[in-house]
């Protein structure tokens, strides 16, 4: 079997340990197993790019952040528009795949790479998915690998803030990756014991906030610490289209919600305030023990639907067990926070406040 393996996508930690367990599976389980690294996502498989992966190249990279094997991000959109050579970027990596005599092709992805890997299996390719993210965002699935990590990451983050905000006095804002669904911020501002949590799915109102804060300085609380998903909204933007919210930002020189809702608060409360974005801080770095077994189980658990020859499928996780789920059923779903749900509850009933 000649299998080809790719990371599109955002980088996260984990992605080396499934490359790794993938590897480790076919050469000790399928029979005259080929695996070959495709670098660049599917850039390299547009581009008919690959390399092999031996068993001396799977040594030592468990405990390895990012991937071996490069990526980027190939727009969706993009995929079946043909060009002037009368090919569309699908077309490309379809003959690529077939020129390159693979049997399978790996996918490990988001969102975009599962409804990229969906149209390649249209095509006739045999494909498995695994699912990438750190915003826990992927449809069908419990948990994605580098999340777990990226929580670690992003509280350990908040810890240390957090002896700045009680030194000075002051409320900070820290700025969390999410920007269509809050999972990272909603752990990872539970954890670190954030005062007020602001995700996507729950628009909130900059007096609430206003009104939040007054009322921790007034119980004695010396400093403030809100929690914000790069993608969460003011009220007052959730009816407008993205092109509109983008110009209303743009105007006054920013990109998300943090940097205005910090001049509300200093302004409203006199709460001196700060915003600290933590950005690709959050993708990198070493993954956590939880995510290298995780992403061990599910690389191997890829391993063994090859062999049985399940294609179409993308690797999935419910409640102990890994799973499966069509392409075709999860493609182009996302995954978001229950408003109403369990872990949102608590976190109101502990007095975490989400300005809703």
């Amino acid at each position: 079997m000649k299998i080809g393996i790719l990371t599109s996508g955002g980088d996260c930690s984990g992605l080396n340990a499934v490359i790794r367990a993938i590897g480790l599976y076919a050469y000790s389980n399928i029979k005259n197993a080929e695996i070959y690294g495709i670098p660049d996502g599917y850039g390299g498989l547009i581009r008919g790019e690959y390399f092999p992966l031996k068993k001396d190249v799977l040594s030592g990279i468990l405990d390895r952040g990012g991937t071996i094997l490069g990526t980027s991000r190939q727009p969706f959109k993009q995929m079946t528009v043909v060009s002037e050579s009368g090919e569309s970027r699908l077309d490309k990596m379809c003959a690529n795949y077939k020129k390159a005599g693979f049997d399978c092709l790996f996918t490990l992805g988001g969102a975009g790479t599962h409804k990229t890997a969906a149209l390649l299996c249209m095509e006739g390719c045999n494909v498995i998915g695994l699912p990438k993210t750190i915003d826990n965002d992927i449809y069908g699935t419990d948990i994605t690998f580098g999340f777990q990590t990226a929580v670690e990451v992003v509280t350990d983050s908040i810890d240390r803030i957090k002896t700045t905000a009680a030194s000075h006095g002051r409320t900070m804002i820290v700025e969390i990756m999410g920007n269509k669904a809050g999972w990272l911020t909603l752990h990872s501002g539970i954890a670190a014991g954030a005062d007020m949590i602001l995700i996507p799915e729950l628009p909130f109102e900059p007096e609430k906030v206003c009104e939040f804060v007054s009322e921790n300085l007034k119980k004695g609380n010396g400093y403030n610490i809100i929690a914000v998903a790069e993608g969460a909204l003011p009220a007052s933007e959730v009816k407008l289209k993205k092109s509109e919210r983008t110009f209303v930002r743009s105007a006054r020189g920013e990109t998300t919600a943090s940097m205005h809702l910090a001049e509300i608060i200093q302004q409203q409360t006199g709460s001196e305030t700060r915003v600290s974005v933590l950005g690709y801080l959050q993708r990198g770095g070493t993954p956590c023990a939880y995510d290298r077994l995780l992403a061990s189980r599910l690389g191997g658990f890829a391993g063994q639907l090859a062999k049985e020859g399940k294609f179409g499928v993308t690797v999935a996780v419910s409640g102990s067990k890994i799973t499966f789920n069509a392409l075709s059923e999860i493609a182009g779903k996302y995954k978001f926070v229950d408003p109403n749900g369990q872990i949102v509850s608590f976190a109101k009933s502990i007095g975490i406040g989400f300005a809703d």
